[in-house]
């Protein structure tokens, strides 16, 4: 019996994404907050939200730099 092509393609990312699921909680459940295999991972996907967050928005030193040049408004009339 011949499966619709959207359903074998719905079954076969259910399954990527239960098995990927199942790995990471099988690899990461004995270890608590002890270090384990995926720090080096976590840690590069940090560096690269960190990285992405700085040339987005800028780094926090360019913005304080910008708010120290900003000239004060003269008030006193």
């Amino acid at each position: 019996m011949p499966v619709d092509a959207r359903t074998d393609k719905l079954i076969r990312r259910t399954t990527m994404i239960g098995t990927v699921t199942a790995a990471y909680f099988l690899l990461t459940s004995d270890f608590g907050s002890q270090p384990n295999a995926l720090d080096p991972l976590k840690k590069a996907i940090e560096s690269a939200q960190f990285s992405l967050k700085n040339f987005v928005f800028g780094s926090d030193k360019k913005a304080n730099e910008n708010a120290k040049e900003e000239p004060k408004i003269d008030r006193a009339k």
